[in-house]
């Protein structure tokens, strides 16, 4: 039997279950960054239990991540009489865009330059921080204390981070280098990308039935579309986040994240619509339903009105 987009999206509803422990708190976070921030960063609690109840979170425990989400200080809350509202905080914003930014765009031309940063010698837990930090932000590790990234600038992110005043401690380099071999050589030091790319295959061998549902089927169900969209993005988030986003020609010539990248695309703009309309019909916040959603959406993954 041919299967359709509900079929294709309980499947992945009871993966997702399968998941011990359940992390309620992840999801919700994927569904604010790519939902709700996108809607006005606001929706009514009983709202956000309605819409995260096909996914097994019960009303007690999203009750329960929302409540750390805002102790961490990425949601704000208001009540009023026995209803609640969470919206993204200041802080959780500047978080959500830069995630935003390296899930939803495409990387511009690498113009062949690198980004060199040498740690000084530094207190243990100074040095770990800023291990975590340039980790994050796609730096290998080349050799001790030595981090390197052909694309990522860390005069960019060094400006803007809580690590400031360590990161003025570093010396930070611009280099090109005009050998190939020596670009690799840097590869080969820096990343272990050979789990990265297994995971990239495992993601696509679980959502290319998606994509054959929605290929074959007619109007997308608004609540499958829905479920899909968020535990794609949820899926990919993780990957992505983890990956340091090396130029393509550094790359091997079928690097399973390209594969991964062209099918979240097409999925998450064959669902979009359907999608956006199961959340307006489902979620509200105080002062009534969602805003619309915000234009730049649709120039996520390179743009997904053409699909």
């Amino acid at each position: 039997m041919p299967q359709t987009l509900i079929t294709a999206a309980a499947a992945l509803v009871a993966r997702f279950r399968r998941q011990r422990p359940l992390r309620g708190g992840s999801l919700i976070v994927t569904i604010f960054g790519d939902s709700i921030m996108p809607r006005g960063g606001a929706i009514a609690l009983r709202s956000l239990i309605r819409i995260a109840a096909p996914f097994g979170l019960n009303e007690r425990l999203v009750r329960t991540a929302t409540a750390r989400l805002a102790n961490e200080g990425w949601l704000d809350s208001r009540r009023a009489g026995n209803r609640s509202e969470y919206r993204l905080s200041d802080d959780g914003r500047v978080r959500f865009a830069e995630a935003t930014r390296r899930i939803y765009d495409v990387p511009a031309a690498w113009s062949g330059r690198w980004s060199l940063v040498v740690l000084p010698p530094m207190r243990a837990a100074d040095r770990r921080r800023l291990r975590e930090e340039l980790t994050w932000n796609g730096f290998g590790e080349v050799a001790a204390g030595v981090f390197a990234h052909p694309e990522a600038s860390a005069r960019e992110f060094n400006s803007k981070s809580n690590t400031a005043s360590l990161f003025s401690k570093a010396l930070i380099f611009n280099i090109l280098l005009t050998d190939k071999s020596d670009a690799a050589r840097l590869v080969d030091l820096g990343w272990d990308l050979q789990d990265l790319g297994r995971r990239y295959q495992d993601f696509v061998l679980r959502f290319e039935r998606v994509r054959t549902a929605l290929r074959t089927r007619g109007d997308p169900d608004p609540q499958a579309s829905f479920i899909a969209r968020t535990l794609l993005i949820h899926d990919y988030r993780r990957l992505h986040l983890r990956d340091p986003l090396l130029p393509p020609r550094l790359l091997q010539d079928d690097w399973p994240g390209a594969r991964a990248a062209e099918l979240c695309r097409e999925i998450y703009a064959r669902v979009f619509a359907a999608s956006e309309e199961y959340l307006s019909s489902a979620a509200v916040q105080f002062d009534g339903v969602l805003p619309p959603p915000e234009r730049s959406v649709m120039q996520r993954f390179g743009g997904i009105a053409s699909i």
